[in-house]
């Protein structure tokens, strides 16, 4: 039993200073985590109650599903990264440190090579195949920008696990073995969720999977087509290509003044009041140029072209061009590159076999024979009737432009919706990548040496705490789903009177008997009001209130859930209450 007069627990009335989402808020008002620097958290009793609710529910799916349980340590060496290149891919997001004799370690940001090290380490045939090994372990990334509390640290808990097969038929039954354990555990959690085609980014590997949370405030955005289901976030949706266009009566490209129009806004206006035509911001060219940043360091511009309507999408962008990073093209940049006009970048001056040599790509929606205005590569002027394929031409085709709503579906043509989530988990189909790097092989049925084919799949154990916290509260503070919950019953002692105290005591100590988790406010001298407050910030599914309705033999049973409220006979209370908890 948990008793509020010797919880370390102290609730806060007034949001955090530095809390944007829902979550944040409520996490540390209601004393379940504290934070200690950017990005990294420390968690109180309740709220490591909630944490450990969570651990054990995705264990025991996991170990339902047949997968076996390890454990590595968080300070890894640098060789087997080395290996696969993720030392280098990792970039600045990688926590690296040296012991005293100076040698390289890293904080892992996953384990991928450790569980291939440890398989090869103890496996040779593929009679030992196939096999699921998962952890649970802390996990550690360099973000830039930590931020939402426990969603976005630099310190997290992931469940990670790893499958290995003989050849991709086994990797395909083990990756749908992982889907519907993931399936099972989300819902034991209580999270509504979505299930989305994904990009594998630093990960390597073909299919791909996540597990979105839907929430306004989540990082990540996906689409969905009513029509065929279609759902995938925004890396992997596809663009349709139109047909290309017949342009052999459209004029020749002309260069013309147009002064103040940097803005697209303001070339639209421009071109209309001057050249008589019904122009949009989907009839210009808009040349982005940014700056990419390889994993040996070095630097190269990049120009994106993509209709003026739309804007740049940066995590499409670098999906396309992983494991390069993209930043912003600053004026110390543009001063270095003065074949690169500001405001007026045009492609006729572009792409690597011009004079510049700067690689430029293209939108999917900028084929053969459309037309466009564009910069003309001078100040204040931009051409008009530039021909795609007849005026300029292109390094690559690159889909890194932001998806609108009511953009077209690539698999049957209908509007797609978008909508907002928070990664809960995702799962790969990693193939080979990281066996062969660290050649881990067995040998087949006919004694011939064959490498092994892994698929990886990660849960975020402490963000799934902040997920539910987005998805299960109201205005007054937290609603946990049962299972999840630091308790199972909230009982109050409300008043002053000795009796009311012994009685509450009396109905948690059989309670506690019968197995339920309680947690009693038995704290003298706080008011009914405080304690009203607090059960509805901390968010216990059953609220009992024992207080002036002693007196007429009846204790008050409140659901947090649905807001609904009973008065309860005091004789009747106990076996009431552990029928409420356990149905």
């Amino acid at each position: 039993m948990l008793r509020m007069s010797t919880l370390f627990l102290r609730t806060l009335r007034e949001d955090p200073a530095d809390a944007e989402v829902p979550s944040h808020k409520l996490l540390v008002r209601g004393g379940f985590v504290r934070r200690v620097a950017p990005g990294v958290f420390s968690w109180l009793p309740l709220g490591y109650q909630v944490y450990r609710n969570v651990e054990r529910i995705v264990r025991e799916e996991m170990d339902k599903a047949g997968f076996q349980e390890v454990h590595f340590p968080a300070l890894l060496p640098r060789e087997p990264y080395e290996a696969t290149d993720r030392w280098n891919e990792y970039g600045p997001t990688l926590f690296r440190l040296q012991d005293r004799k100076g040698t390289d370690f890293l904080l892992g940001p996953t384990h991928e090579e450790m569980f291939t090290l440890m398989v090869k380490g103890e496996y040779s045939s593929y009679k030992d195949l196939p096999v699921s090994l998962y952890q649970i372990q802390t996990k550690y990334r360099d973000e830039a920008r930590p931020r939402a509390g426990i969603l976005r640290g630099r310190e997290f808990v992931m469940k990670d696990s790893y499958s290995f097969d003989i050849d991709e038929a086994g990797l395909a039954v083990s990756y749908e073995r992982h889907r519907q354990a993931y399936i099972a555990t989300f819902n034991r959690l209580g999270l509504e969720f979505v299930i989305v085609s994904a990009t594998s980014g630093a990960m390597g590997g073909s299919a791909s999977e996540e597990f979105l949370a839907p929430c306004e405030v989540g990082e990540d955005t996906y689409v969905q087509c009513g029509s065929c289901g279609l759902a995938a976030n925004v890396e992997a949706i596809v663009t349709p290509v139109p047909a290309e266009q017949d342009a052999s009566a459209i004029g020749t490209a002309h260069v013309e003044s147009t002064p103040g129009a940097a803005s697209i806004a303001d070339l639209v206006a421009f071109s209309n009041q001057h050249f008589g035509n019904t122009w949009t911001g989907a009839d210009t060219l808009k040349c982005v140029v940014v700056m990419l940043t390889h994993i040996d360091g070095s630097q190269t511009p990049l120009v994106v072209g993509l209709p003026g309507d739309r804007e740049l999408d940066v995590k499409r962008l670098e999906t396309a061009v992983h494991p390069a990073t993209v930043r912003a093209f600053e004026e110390v940049d543009f001063a270095k590159t003065p074949s690169l006009v500001k405001g007026f970048i045009g492609p006729e001056a572009l792409g690597e076999k011009s004079a510049s040599g700067i690689r430029f790509v293209v939108d999917p929606r900028v084929v053969n024979g459309t037309r466009w205005i564009a910069g003309a590569n001078k100040r204040d002027h931009h051409v008009y009737d530039l021909v795609a394929g007849r005026d300029f031409t292109w390094d690559a085709v690159v889909d890194a432009a932001e998806i609108h709503e009511g953009d077209l579906c690539s698999a049957c043509g209908s509007p797609l919706n978008i909508a907002r989530g928070i990664e809960i988990g995702h799962i790969f189909q990693l193939g080979r990548k990281y066996a062969e790097a660290l050649d881990l092989k067995v040998l087949d049925e006919n004694g011939k040496l064959v490498t092994v084919t892994m698929g990886s799949y990660g849960i975020g154990v402490s963000r799934a705490v902040a997920a539910i916290a987005e998805q299960s509260h109201d205005e007054k503070g937290m609603i946990w789903p049962r299972e999840i919950a630091p308790a199972d019953v909230h009982i109050l002692a409300t008043g002053k009177d000795d009796e009311v105290f012994a009685k509450a005591d009396e109905i948690a100590t059989e309670l506690e008997a019968l197995g339920v988790r309680v947690l009693l406010d038995d704290r003298k001298g706080v008011s009914p009001g405080v304690k009203f407050n607090d059960s509805e910030l901390l968010g216990i599914p059953t609220i009992v209130v024992v207080g002036k309705g002693l007196a007429e033999g009846v204790v008050e049973l409140r659901d947090r859930v649905t807001g609904n409220q009973e008065n309860v006979a005091v004789a009747d209370a106990v076996s009431h209450i552990h029928q409420v908890v356990t149905a």
